[in-house]
C-alpha cells in the first residue's frame, strides 16, 4: 500500500499542542513506509480565519522539521490545497451521490422537518421528508431555481460498523443518524463531507487524528461508502490533557508551537516530546531523533488512554537534546538571548562567552533558558548583601577571601583561564589549610551571592579580573 497521510488544519489561530500532534504523528507514520504527507487547509469558514494564520502554521511545521509533499505551496497532484478552491469539486461531488442515488435535494427550510427524540428531547433529527420526493419532482424544482440543501440518504436501519486501529470496533445504530446535510443552500460543503470528499480524492488511506473526531467517524464512513470506495484505516489517538487533567489551554501551561520556538527550544525536543504523549517506543526509550522516532513509530503502539501534558517532562527531553549538541551550536543557540539582555551580557564574545555557556549547558532546557541563569554572573544587590553579611560573620571564610584575592592579583593576565584561576583557588586553600566547601563556599557566596551554582572559576573567567577583585573586596 502507498501510504498517504494527511494535517488538515484551520487557519484560525496558532498551532498549539493539541493539534500540532496530529501532524507530527501522521508525518512520522507517512516517513516510516516510505509514503506521501500532504496538508491541507480547511479554510471554508471565512469568518473564522486569522491572517497571516496560514502562513504562522506552515512556518512552525517547517521549524518542527515535519515536511510535507504536498500542499498549499507545494504542487501535487490532487490540488488545490485550500478547501476555499475546491468549491467545484464539493458541488460535483454532491452531484455524483445524488445521480447514483445516494443523496438527495432537500427544500425544507431550516428547523423544517425536524423531529424529536423522546429518548433524548434535546436531539432533532431530520424526517426525511424531501427523501420521499420522486427523482423528477426533485430535479423540476431544483431546475425551477428553489433553494435546497443536499442531504445523505443515510440506512434507515442496521447497525454502522468501524473499525478503529486503536479503539477496536465501533457501532452506531442507524436511527441515530439522520439524512444530515452534505452542501449548503449557497452551495458551501459542510465539515464532514468536504473531509472526505478531500480524503477521497487525495487518495489517503489512514486517518490518524484525536479522539476527539471519533463522533464524527460513523458519518464519514457512511459518505466513503457512498462513493463505493474504500474507507481508510482510522485510528483515534489520545487526547492531549491539562496536568490536571482537564481541557489543555494557556492557562494550563500549554503555549503555541511559536512560542517554545521564541524560547528556544529545539525543534528536535519538541517534535520527541510530542511523539511520546499517547505513544510509547517498543525499546522503552524516551529521547529519540528524528530518524529513531520514524523507524520505531507504528499505529500498534498508540494508546486510547488521554495524555497528560507534562511541562517538566518537556523541559527535561529538551535538556537531553541540548547535552547532545556541541559547544558551538549552544554558542550560536544562545547569542541572539544574550544580545536581546543587553550589556554587559550581550557583548560576550570568544572565550568569555564560551566559558559562560560551559557554566551553563547543564541547566538549559532551551536556549532562552540562558537568560534565567544570568543572576549567576549578575547577582541583585539584595542577594550579595545577605551573602556578604554571612562571609563576613565568619573569620574561616574572611581568611579564605584574603588569600583568594592575593592570588588572583598576582595571576597574569595569560592564566585568568577557568583553570588558572581554578589552581589559584586551590592554592589559597594549600596556604590557608582550608578545603572542599570551606573553601569554595566562601568564594561562590562572595563572587555570586549564593551558595550553590555553576562552576565559579567560570564565572570568575566571565565577569573579568576587575570585577571579581572588586566583589572579593567588598568582604
Amino acid at each position: 500500500m502507498n501510504v498517504r497521510t494527511r494535517f488538515a488544519p484551520s487557519p484560525t489561530g496558532r498551532l498549539h499542542l493539541g493539534n500540532i500532534r496530529a501532524a507530527v504523528f501522521n508525518w512520522l507514520f507517512a516517513r516510516r513506509h516510505d509514503g506521501a504527507f500532504v496538508v491541507r487547509l480547511e479554510d471554508t469558514d471565512v469568518d473564522r480565519n486569522v491572517e497571516g494564520a496560514e502562513a504562522q502554521l506552515l512556518e512552525d511545521l517547517a521549524w518542527l522539521g515535519v515536511d510535507w509533499d504536498e500542499g498549499p505551496d507545494v504542487e501535487g497532484p490532487h490540488g488545490p490545497y485550500r478547501q476555499s478552491e475546491r468549491m467545484k469539486l464539493y458541488r460535483a461531488a454532491g452531484e455524483k451521490l445524488w445521480a447514483a442515488g445516494q443523496a438527495y435535494p432537500c427544500f425544507c427550510e431550516e428547523g423544517e422537518g425536524e423531529e424529536s427524540d423522546p429518548a433524548d428531547p434535546g436531539f432533532r433529527r431530520y424526517s426525511g421528508r424531501c427523501r420521499a420526493l420522486s427523482p423528477a419532482e426533485a430535479h423540476r424544482r431544483v431546475d425551477a431555481g428553489e433553494p435546497y440543501v443536499m442531504r445523505l440518504a443515510a440506512p434507515l436501519q442496521g447497525t454502522i460498523e468501524v473499525m478503529d486501529e486503536v479503539r477496536g470496533a465501533i457501532s452506531v445504530p442507524a436511527e441515530d443518524i439522520d439524512d444530515f446535510v452534505l452542501l449548503r443552500a449557497d452551495g458551501r460543503p459542510t465539515y464532514n463531507f468536504a473531509v472526505v470528499v478531500d480524503d477521497v480524492d487525495m487518495k489517503i488511506t489512514h486517518v490518524v487524528r484525536g479522539s476527539g473526531h471519533l463522533s464524527n467517524t460513523p458519518k464519514q464512513a457512511l459518505l466513503f461508502d457512498a462513493f463505493a470506495v474504500p474507507r481508510p484505516v482510522f485510528a483515534h489517538h489520545a487526547q492531549i490533557l491539562s496536568p490536571e487533567g482537564g481541557k489543555l489551554s494557556k492557562r494550563s501551561g500549554a503555549r503555541a508551537v511559536a512560542d517554545y520556538r521564541a524560547e528556544g527550544f529545539l525543534p528536535e525536543a519538541l517534535l520527541n516530546y510530542l511523539s511520546l504523549l499517547g505513544w510509547s517506543d517498543p525499546e522503552g526509550r524516551e529521547v529519540l531523533t528524528r530518524d529513531e522516532l520514524i523507524a520505531a513509530v507504528s499505529i500498534e503502539r498508540l494508546g486510547a488512554s488521554d495524555a497528560l501534558y507534562d511541562p517538566e517532562k518537556l523541559r527535561w527531553v529538551g535538556s537531553q537534546h541540548m547535552a547532545r549538541l556541541s559547544l558551538d551550536e549552544i554558542v550560536a543557540g544562545v547569542r541572539p538571548f544574550l544580545r536581546a539582555a543587553g550589556p554587559p551580557v550581550g557583548e560576550w564574545s570568544g572565550e568569555v562567552l564560551e566559558s559562560a555557556v560551559e557554566a551553563l549547558r547543564t541547566r538549559l532546557s532551551a536556549f532562552g533558558d540562558v537568560v534565567e541563569h544570568l543572576h549567576y554572573f549578575a547577582p541583585s544587590d539584595e542577594a550579595r548583601t545577605v551573602a556578604l553579611a554571612a562571609v563576613r560573620q565568619d573569620g574561616s571564610a574572611r581568611t579564605v577571601i584574603g588569600a583568594v584575592a592575593v592570588a588572583f592579583a598576582a595571576l597574569p593576565d595569560r592564566e585568568w583561564t577557568p583553570a588558572g584561576l581554578k589552581a589559584a583557588i586551590v592554592q589559597a586553600g594549600r596556604d590557608t589549610g582550608i578545603r572542599g566547601k570551606g573553601l569554595y563556599t566562601p568564594v561562590r557566596l562572595a563572587v555570586t551571592g549564593q551558595e550553590h551554582g555553576p562552576d565559579v572559576a567560570r564565572i570568575l573567567h566571565v565577569i573579568g579580573r576587575e570585577e571579581a577583585l572588586a566583589r572579593l573586596a567588598e568582604v
